[in-house]
């Protein structure tokens, strides 16, 4: 391998400085400009440095920034949990993907600019963009190994940087850039960068096909049932949904198409059922454990979400509950100890009103029982979620004692990591689980005991998650997301 030149120039894309902007559309549209012009022009240079061999010269490019400085403490709409800052100040986000988030851009510089009268600044940041980034939205260019090509990758181009690429503005209080400027949303350009990467990964479905309704489930029985559901909402004109995607980005339109399925299927298969402006839903068979759980929420994060649910299987802790039994959590019992370093346990995961309201009604409108009925078939309560998945094979007395403590009337692996992840990063949660089984009470998950209860209530649960997702969607923004999950100092971005 050669090595390059310390004193390499470095050679940078022509690009407009920053510039003011009174209207939302305008502002979005530069953020686009810019972005095409770093992204093509670190391909560019990369396809040629990989052809050539050695490159003489160091290439970098710049993610866009949003920049805003209000000098007021003119109050806004008290109501509203997001669309404005604190106080004065200066505030600043890179962004990445204008493209994908488009919409969403839109929409939240558009609130600033109405809230506070002001004008947003856009221009190129002080943040290199990693060349790993900017050649993922190029289908023909791939970067290699370290050690593959005739010069070390690092001394050419920028790579992701973990002091960029972390959840500092989510987790902490009182967060400012190295410029001083505070946050203007909740995750940097390089974090969603990453997240984008890694959704990719683990789902073999790309970022634009995600919805705006998440449903997260533990098992694939469910996905076969969404798939079902999926195809006769294409053969209804009236339902509004327009496509089905699934693993490898297969997308049908027509009820009738086959959808393929790839030779291996990802660690977290993944299927959209869409709707214009993303008002769709996504399933995600997420698997076992809370590992998975923070791993996946993690990611989809970036995408904000308007809701992400869990309906999934739970250990039944009441000896009057029955298998197929719902449980709608109100409270959590957080043993996955996954978030221990990011949200510590003490602090409480809130059940959300409009979240549990449309859970309650989903259920009531599937199983046709209301009111004081629906306690035959619904218990609410707490859902307690532990990190090892053969609890029962030791010494019960310990959690059996913390179980009964916390008034849990279930158990699984993953309804408060998703809950707590909800919380963390400001995506309204809830979590409607089925009993399954009845270990306590000598009810065990057994292979006919199982059969029996999937080809029974899998089908009824899935339809209840899609009912209450469906009655989130004609929520108002502002209502489903909520001052509930805002802190003291927030971002100004949803």
């Amino acid at each position: 391998m050669n090595a390059p030149d310390r004193n390499m120039p470095v050679i940078c894309p022509d690009t407009p400085g920053h510039e003011v902007f009174s209207d939302a559309a305008g502002a979005v549209e530069r953020l686009q400009e810019l972005y095409a012009t770093a992204t093509e022009f670190l391909c560019t240079q990369f396809s040629h440095s990989i052809a050539t061999g050695l490159p003489t010269a160091r290439y970098r490019a710049f993610y866009p920034e949003v920049r805003v400085t209000t000098t007021s403490f003119a109050s806004v709409d008290s109501r509203l949990s997001y669309g404005h800052v604190a106080e004065p100040g200066t505030y600043s986000t890179t962004i990445t993907r204008p493209d994908l988030f488009a919409n969403y851009l839109t929409q939240q510089i558009g609130l600033l600019i109405e809230n506070h009268d002001i004008n947003i600044s856009v221009g190129p940041s002080d943040t290199p963009m990693p060349v790993h980034f900017a050649v993922a939205n190029d289908a023909d260019v791939t970067v290699p190994q370290e050690g593959a090509m005739e010069f070390t990758l690092r001394d050419v181009f920028d790579v992701p940087d973990l002091a960029t690429t972390n959840d500092d503005i989510v987790n902490s209080y009182g967060f400012t850039h190295e410029d001083g400027s505070g946050p203007l949303a909740p995750f940097t350009a390089q974090r969603v960068d990453y997240s984008l990467a890694r959704l990719a990964h683990y789902t073999a479905t790309d970022p634009r096909h995600f919805q705006n309704h998440v449903l997260f489930t533990n098992y694939q029985f469910y996905v076969e049932e969404f798939e079902a559901y999926a195809r006769e909402a294409l053969a209804d004109p009236e339902s509004g949904y327009t496509a089905f995607v699934g693993p490898g980005n297969t997308v049908i339109t027509k009820a009738g198409e086959a959808l393929p399925v790839p030779a291996k299927l990802p660690q977290m298969p993944t299927y959209h059922l869409k709707r214009k402006s993303g008002a769709g839903i996504t399933l995600v068979n997420i698997g076992v454990g809370p590992s998975n759980a923070k791993t996946a929420t993690d990611h989809i994060a970036v995408l904000r979400p308007h809701a992400w649910l869990m309906v999934g299987h739970c250990a039944g802790l009441r000896n009057s509950q029955r298998l197929g039994d719902f449980v709608l959590a109100h409270a959590y019992l957080r043993e996955d100890h996954v978030l221990d370093d990011d949200l510590p346990v003490w602090v409480p995961i809130p059940a959300l009103a409009e979240i549990q309201i449309a859970l309650e009604q989903a259920v009531a409108d599937v199983s046709e029982y209301q009111g004081y009925d629906l306690k035959r078939i619904m218990r609410t309560g707490t859902v307690a979620t532990i990190d090892n998945r053969n609890w029962e094979l030791r010494d019960q007395s310990g959690p059996v004692q913390r179980l009964s403590q916390s008034r849990a009337i279930a158990l699984d692996m993953e309804s408060a990591t998703i809950a707590a992840n909800g919380f963390r990063f400001r995506v309204p949660y809830g979590t409607l689980l089925c009993v399954s089984d009845k270990p306590l009470h000598g009810e065990l998950k057994l292979p006919g005991m199982a059969s029996d209860f999937y080809r029974t209530q899998v089908s009824r649960h899935l339809q209840i998650g899609i009912r209450a997702m469906e009655t989130i969607r004609e929520m108002p923004l502002e209502r489903i997301h909520s001052r509930k999950l805002r802190s003291f100092e927030e971002t100004a971005f949803l």
